[in-house]
């Protein structure tokens, strides 16, 4: 069981919980604890920002427990990890508030990262995506990808929400900010968060969560994204205390992996 976070000081707000830590390393922005609560065996790692610092943290998790590293062979016993993503998002919802907390159903990229990847969608994936492609001009191909359904049953409640979550490449253009710059595309996230495809519907947005979702299907694990909503992008509403509502995203998690 890994939890992943993007910022390097969130590892140790989620370590301090552990009743005992085995070992620490950090490289850059990759900070690591493993630790345990109870007998419960947990690592956190952080990944810095972005899916293309999500390429290398999946890949190399992946070879640490699925590739035999004196000869660079794959095992023949394949391991699947549970990945866990503690982070923080924008709402583009009315109704999703800001201080709650939002389970990703769903990947949707606009980061191009899936698009290097020989890539297997299900035909629910292939339905929205279609949708999608022909309703919202767009500055590149989408990928979607859905959460691990054991683990979206795993941390169900009454008093979290759910959505798809859109994964940007960027913090300013690619999530519709202006500063000097003018977007490509005027109002794509909001004609996004206008759409609806049956039960669901676009939420939320963040830099990280398509990645996981598409390399985590690929390698054969399990993942999902916990998401502490700090703004709502529709009522221009901002949490005046965020670390409290990235403490509840964290003990919820430790909670139910522990």
């Amino acid at each position: 069981d890994i939890i992943i976070v993007g910022d390097q000081d969130r590892v140790k707000e989620v370590s301090r919980h552990f009743d005992s830590i085995e070992f620490k390393t950090n490289k850059r922005e990759f900070v690591t604890h493993t630790g345990y609560i109870g007998k419960k065996r947990l690592t956190v790692l952080s990944t810095g920002i972005g899916t293309d610092n999500i390429d290398i943290v999946f890949n190399e998790l992946d070879a640490l427990v699925n590739i035999d590293l004196e000869t660079r062979l794959a095992k023949t016993s394949l391991k699947s990890l549970n990945i866990i993503r503690i982070g923080t998002s924008g709402s583009l919802q009315k109704d999703i508030p800001i201080d709650s907390i939002l389970l990703s159903s769903h990947g949707l990229g606009l980061d191009g990262l899936m698009n290097f990847y020989q890539v297997m969608n299900t035909a629910e994936e292939e339905e929205i995506l279609k949708k999608i492609n022909t309703q919202v001009e767009l500055p590149l191909t989408p990928s979607l990808t859905a959460a691990s359904q054991d683990l979206l049953n795993l941390f169900k409640g009454e008093d979290l929400h759910y959505g798809i979550t859109l994964t940007s490449t960027g913090f300013y253009g690619p999530q519709g900010r202006t500063l000097r710059l003018k977007p490509s595309i005027d109002n794509f996230i909001e004609d996004l968060s206008k759409l609806h495809f049956g039960a669901h519907r676009v939420t939320n947005l963040e830099m990280e969560t398509s990645g996981i979702y598409g390399l985590g299907r690929l390698l054969g694990h399990k993942c999902l994204s916990v998401n502490a909503i700090l703004a709502n992008r529709q009522a221009l509403t901002f949490s005046k205390d965020p670390k409290a509502i990235v403490e509840k995203a964290i003990l919820l998690t430790l909670e139910k992996l522990a």
